[in-house]
């Protein structure tokens, strides 16, 4: 499954530049829509575009994975078991 970082990185943002980062910053700056920020965000498994992430990484100046990164499911799970 792909994780988005996208929590961390409007966090870490915010922390560089001493200040609060919203969704709606971050949605107006990318030209992402606000709920599509929020899905990234909070909803796990999320299926989003190449475009998006090509925005998130331009936004954020990041490569793509530090906005995204693989997870093993199944390693995950049976860890928890």
């Amino acid at each position: 499954m792909i994780r988005f970082r996208l929590k961390e990185l409007i966090a870490e943002k915010g922390f560089q530049e001493n200040r609060r980062v919203t969704l709606d910053e971050v949605s107006k700056e990318t030209g992402i829509h606000r709920t599509t920020l929020s899905k990234i965000a909070n909803q796990r498994g999320y299926n989003t575009t190449t475009d998006i992430l090509d925005k998130l990484c331009k936004y954020f100046e990041v490569d793509l994975q530090v906005v995204a990164q693989f997870v093993d499911v199944d390693d995950v799970e049976s860890k928890e078991h």
